[in-house]
């Protein structure tokens, strides 16, 4: 697995990532904890070294996964998890929160289901209104400078906030949607982050499944299934979106590769400092998604791809419009 360098600061990755929230949450039942445990060795195994947690996801089981998993090669890996949200008494995530003493709280908890002493990089995973973006930054400073956290990260972030965090302790990279099929990070993000050094963590870099061919206008979402609430997944909405992959499907078939090798290829030839984190439960699948690394695009392949995606005009919102809110632009 070749690798890449998150923003200036020397956090050095594998080219793709392991987005692992979808071993917990999300996409229906999820599978047996000794099955995944084994699954992220395997992945360790094929030179992933970058994984992707939260405390919400689960909530708090992800972590405990992740870290049971990964003790064993704790030196050989990166791990991310993230902090930002309030939980009640019976552990249901409630709203945000990144007040200091929040912050602090959350990172004791991580430590100690991740089984390690330091988290590599630590992500506000989503910006509290309430909180000075200062003062969060400041905390995490105060956290890298105790030794419990290396690198700061932020997750769905706009760019002035971005640039107010990076002034009191510099970010090493921000995560967001991004992919062939949500491309809104190119007007102001992208930019940005080339200006200020910082990597960038494209998450749901296959849409949730949809740039994998394995949806259809027929699919249908079952109970623990996040994409049965998502606008774009709706009947209608899905139906017209599958133009964009009936488009893509056709660069796919002439490069002899799958189509969601040519989207996560796509991304990866965006910049060197662009490090995609597909989440998969399934080794055939994790194989596939790694595979893209090699995967050679021309000048004129990405300038088609670009042209098609362009072409196609997305219908229906991100999420719903509770959780769409929660998006700091």
């Amino acid at each position: 697995m070749r690798t890449r360098t998150l923003g200036v600061h020397g956090l050095e990755v594998s080219a793709l990532g392991l987005g692992c929230m979808g071993m917990s949450q999300s996409f229906g039942p999820p599978p047996p904890r000794d099955e995944m445990v084994a699954f992220l060795r395997a992945a360790v195994d094929r030179g992933v070294t970058l994984f992707d947690t939260a405390e919400v996801y689960g909530p708090l089981h992800n972590e405990e996964l992740v870290g049971e998993a990964l003790q064993p090669v704790r030196d050989q890996v990166v791990i991310a998890t993230k902090f930002g949200f309030s939980f009640d008494a019976d552990g249901r995530q409630t709203g945000v929160s990144s007040r200091p003493e929040s912050i602090r709280a959350a990172v004791e908890g991580s430590l100690r289901r991740l089984r390690t002493d330091r988290i590599d990089l630590l992500y506000q995973h989503r910006v509290d209104p309430a909180v000075p973006i200062e003062d969060v930054a400041g905390t995490v400073k105060e956290l890298v400078e105790a030794g419990v956290v290396r690198h700061f990260g932020m997750s769905e972030a706009g760019v002035g906030t971005i640039r107010r965090a990076h002034a009191v302790h510099p970010v090493t990279a921000l995560q967001s949607e991004y992919s062939l099929f949500w491309r809104e990070p190119e007007e102001q993000i992208l930019p940005a982050l080339a200006e200020l050094g910082i990597g960038f963590v494209p998450f749901s870099p296959l849409g949730r499944g949809f740039l994998t061919g394995q949806v259809t206008a027929h699919s249908r979402f079952g109970e623990g299934d996040i994409r049965a609430t998502l606008p774009r997944f709706e009947a209608e909405a899905l139906a017209a979106n599958l133009r964009l992959v009936e488009l893509v499907t056709q660069v796919a078939g002439r490069k002899g590769a799958t189509l969601g090798q040519v989207a996560l290829a796509w991304l990866l030839a965006r910049a060197p400092w662009v490090v995609p984190i597909p989440g998969t439960r399934r080794l055939e699948r994790l194989d596939e998604n790694l595979a893209a690394a090699d995967l050679e695009l021309t000048g004129e392949d990405l300038a088609e791809l670009d042209e098609l995606s362009a072409s196609v005009q997305v219908q229906g919102d991100r999420y719903p419009e509770a959780m769409q809110k929660m998006i700091d632009r």
